[in-house]
């Protein structure tokens, strides 16, 4: 039986929820717990992962930490561990997106290009829209190839939020 802890806090584009397991972090949620426990339990369940969720805030001092110097403008990147599971594919995207500069935006194609990979746009997308860690693994970096603010699963105006936090 495994334990998987959570957190909530405050941040300029609402509060999000933070969930780990022992081997890091495992999901950042827009919305509270009472929002997010149904998406948590689900996630729980698409793995097989028979166990609690336990609210501890001192687990998550690193992280709550990290993301409050990002907010702040003080921070470009993150140092935490991670515990992320997805097809090999996303977890190429997801490390591709990590790589996009702060400050800077890719398009779909880009990054597909960049996987080499350049006409897999729509996985790409798909990918990205499944990023169990948004702003940790900067999905609101990527664009449209027309540089509209397209898709994100916090909603545009937190891609917005976050870009302009950047000076994008």
């Amino acid at each position: 039986m495994q334990t998987i802890k959570f957190t909530e806090m405050e941040s300029p584009v609402g509060i999000i929820t933070l969930v780990a397991t022992e081997n890091g972090l495992c999901q950042l949620l827009f919305g509270d717990y009472r929002e997010t426990n149904v998406k948590i339990r689900a996630w729980m369940a698409k793995r097989n992962i028979r166990g609690e969720l336990q609210h501890d805030d001192d687990y998550f001092f690193d992280v709550r930490e990290q993301l409050q110097e990002y907010f702040q403008g003080e921070r470009q990147a993150f140092n935490l561990p991670i515990d992320i599971h997805g097809t090999s594919f996303q977890k190429h995207v997801w490390e591709a997106l990590r790589h996009i500069p702060y400050g800077e935006t890719q398009s779909y194609k880009q990054v597909a290009t960049t996987l080499r990979a350049p006409k897999a746009v729509r996985a790409v997308g798909n990918a990205n829209n499944q990023n169990p860690l948004p702003i940790i693994i900067p999905c609101h970096r990527v664009i449209g190839s027309n540089g509209a603010f397209v898709g994100y699963g916090g909603g545009i105006e937190k891609k917005k939020k976050l870009l302009a936090l950047e000076g994008a």
